[in-house]
């Protein structure tokens, strides 16, 4: 079973081949990122007319790389039909930018007609837990599992858009424990460097200056929220901004924008730091009040900050269990855990969706 894979949800314009839902034969990912740097964050106008460009030549790119290994390895593939081997496409519907999902569904759609072959709607954030089924692969450059997750499995997702603590008891059978009632952890990094005049995304340039910096410098709240295990970012967030602005001996009232200016580089990466290690602990907490009342086999995470090394130094720290983290190149938006995905959903009897009239769902939720 091959599928191959397309996700265009946000700024990554990207498409892989997977092979029965645990071998890697192509990722490509083409991202817009630099386009958003000047603006501090994703424009969707601007991520939406660089999908138009590279959604062709990266959909014919996995081809020609996932032909590659299987010539090379099993001589499987040698013809000279890209398609030839392909069992189906999987595409993200949802959730994600309107403008960025309606590239990848309307070109999957039209391969899927053109092409016939069977079409699978995915779930953005279903499919960033996906990415830590993929154990094999003939590329150079992943390090992966190495083995896949065993069920009852806990998945926490974290995200530019998504923080989420989700149950699975088997494929497609999962309940939602709990999620950010505000601001994504994602969505926090991304402000808080901003705050300290760091580079967007936030995420990677937080790690870095926390580096720098003591994580105790500060004792930032943690929120308490009436859902178990429901998030909110958006406190932690505003006691940034009043830690910033009372280290520089201003109030409330200076604004943002200028308080990078004024901060030291100690302070900055103090900070960073602190934020960082109270950010992941929140995350982190409920995570280890799951895993005691539920029991899973295994827990996974999935979404652009699942390749924090703070995150996973904690979890490995405080779970009993061993966990295996997937390369992170896997854990931001990419087509490998998509076209995983739609493998199971093909291996195990999911409806096809309707290659005329799916539709995207900018707002889909689990």
């Amino acid at each position: 079973m091959k599928i191959l894979g397309i996700e265009t949800s946000c700024d990554e314009t990207s498409s892989a081949v997977v092979e029965d839902g645990k071998r890697l034969l192509s990722n490509v990912v083409l991202s817009s990122m630099d386009l958003h740097v000047a603006y501090g964050g994703v424009v969707p106008e601007i991520a939406a007319r660089s999908h138009i460009e590279a959604i062709m030549p990266v959909v014919n790119q996995a081809l020609l790389d996932a032909k590659h290994e299987q010539v090379v390895n099993t001589d499987e593939w040698a013809t000279n039909d890209l398609w030839n081997g392909i069992d189906g496409i999987a595409v993200t519907y949802g959730a994600g930018l309107g403008g960025s999902l309606l590239i990848g569904v309307l070109t999957a759609r039209t391969l899927a007609v053109i092409k016939n072959k069977p079409l699978y709607a995915v779930n953005h954030v279903e499919g960033h837990i996906y990415a830590n089924f993929l154990t094999e692969t003939p590329l150079s450059g992943y390090v992966l599992p190495k083995s896949q997750p065993q069920f009852p499995l806990l998945g926490l997702i974290v995200s530019g858009g998504h923080s989420q603590l989700v149950l699975w008891r088997d494929h497609f059978d999962y309940t939602l424990l709990g999620q950010t009632q505000d601001d994504a952890i994602g969505e926090a990094f991304d402000k808080v460097a901003k705050i300290l005049g760091l580079p967007y995304p936030g995420g990677p340039s937080i790690s870095k200056k926390a580096l720098e910096g003591n994580p105790n410098a500060f004792d930032l709240p943690k929120s308490k929220m009436p859902g178990k295990y429901d998030f909110s970012f958006s406190g932690i967030k505003t006691a940034v901004l009043r830690l910033a602005q009372a280290e520089i001996g201003q109030n409330y009232s200076y604004p943002s924008f200028k308080l990078a200016e004024r901060l030291s580089e100690t302070q900055k990466a103090d900070i960073a730091a602190s934020f960082q290690r109270v950010a992941v602990e929140t995350v982190v907490d409920k995570t280890i009040q799951a895993y005691k009342e539920f029991r899973p086999k295994s827990v996974v995470i999935g979404g652009g900050v699942a390749a924090s090394t703070e995150l996973r130094r904690q979890l490995a720290e405080r779970l009993p269990l061993p966990v295996e983290y997937t390369d992170p190149k896997l854990c931001t938006d990419n087509g490998a855990m998509i076209a995983t995905l739609g493998c199971y959903k093909a291996m195990n009897g999911q409806p096809a969706a309707d290659s005329y009239t799916l539709e995207i769902s900018p707002n889909l939720s689990m």
